[in-house]
């Protein structure tokens, strides 16, 4: 900017931010308000259960805002709901993978800065000029990828059954990209998508009168509402021992499964493609699955359906340590084992292929009886 060049040459790197919670109190008279439903807290979780020292575990969260080794100790954000004016959101979808990224700006262009909505150089796009679709009033829950089959399930399907009996439900505003998923879990929560109103990715979007949400991914009282609203009393008793195959997978496949399938197959497995699985299918094995075993991927999210008292087996390459499905096992109260990896090279782990210990697997296939 000392050199005279427009903002948007650089993306707009440089818009001033506030966190959500310094924004709505800078602005409490204009009459924004943050309500906290639930407040933020101190957890104390269990370790995997093949891990007898915590100082084993991984340190790395770069990528995740927090590691493995967080999880025994780790702090629940808070619940809220924001109550803003006259905002704008903005939006951009990476070109490879698609991923949705929204950011929410002040009508002084201060980006807001919230879980997962933050300003980023490619909302440049939209920064200047277009079509701007205008909404009175609208409710908001959609975050970072809210496409992918994980992210929707632990980041926006907990604020839906929150909303569910609110009056704000009513302004809620959906994407009018959806997944299958998307529109099926809502359906088995009784809301028919068409039902609500929409917005396109592609125009910026102004709201007058809007409620936010925002919560925590992992938070054991959200988890466990999803697993609540989707109670199936009809469900068989959990008996069931599952290995999810990505083998139709684009990375993470287990390069030794045919090696490894042999030893679980005697012990009472079951190998699923869960690609051959509607949502409500998916949603009834679990319901019915006691072990749960699976290389690093969306397909363990699924683990939500499986009662308490349960068992989730993740084969994980140590070098990307991912702690959500962890976090996410302790808040479903469901026994977590984690299985290290050997990772084949790519240029991004989550196209790692990998291979297993069978002999590893066996032991702890037998721990669990």
């Amino acid at each position: 900017m000392r050199l005279g060049l427009p903002p948007a040459i650089l993306g707009n790197q440089f818009r001033r931010r506030e966190p959500l919670q310094t924004y709505v109190e800078k602005h409490a008279d204009a009459g924004l308000q943050l309500e906290t439903l639930y407040p933020a807290r101190q957890l104390s979780n269990p370790l995997p259960r093949n891990v007898e020292d915590r100082e084993s575990l991984s340190r790395d969260g770069a990528l995740w805002g927090y590691s493995i080794w967080d999880v025994p100790e780790r702090k629940v954000a808070a619940t809220q709901l924001a109550t803003l004016r006259d905002c704008r959101f903005q939006f951009f979808d990476t070109p490879q993978k698609g991923d949705f990224f929204p950011a929410l700006l002040s009508p002084g262009g201060v980006s807001i800065e919230a879980r997962e909505i933050s300003y980023r150089p490619g909302h440049a796009k939209q920064s200047d000029g277009g079509q701007v679709v205008h909404r009175d009033r609208a409710t908001w829950m959609i975050e970072r990828a809210y496409h992918n089959h994980s992210h929707w399930l632990t980041a926006h399907l907990p604020k839906l059954i929150l909303l569910r009996d609110r009056p704000e439900l009513s302004d809620l505003i959906l994407p009018s990209r959806r997944t299958d998923v998307v529109d099926a879990s809502m359906r088995m929560l009784g809301l028919e998508p068409e039902d609500f109103e929409s917005f396109e990715a592609d125009k910026p979007l102004h709201v007058d009168d809007l409620t936010l949400v925002q919560a925590d991914r992992f938070d054991p009282l959200h988890m466990q509402a999803v697993r609540t609203a989707f109670a199936n009393e009809d469900s068989a008793p959990p008996t069931r021992k599952v290995l999810i195959s990505r083998a139709n997978s684009r990375g993470r496949k287990l390069l030794n499964e045919e090696k490894l399938w042999p030893m679980l197959r005697e012990a009472g497995f079951e190998r699923i493609l869960m690609e051959d699985l509607d949502f409500a299918e998916q949603v009834r094995l679990m319901q019915e699955t006691r072990i749960l075993m699976a290389p690093h991927g969306a397909g363990l999210t699924n683990m939500l359906f499986c009662p308490p008292g349960g068992h989730v087996v993740e084969l994980a390459d140590p070098g990307f340590p991912n702690p959500n499905f962890y976090a996410l096992s302790c808040a479903l109260d469901l026994d977590y084992w984690l299985v290290p990896a050997k990772a084949s090279k790519a240029a991004h782990p989550l196209d790692r292929d990998l291979q297993v210990d069978i002999g590893e697997v066996a032991k702890i296939v037998d721990l669990i009886g």
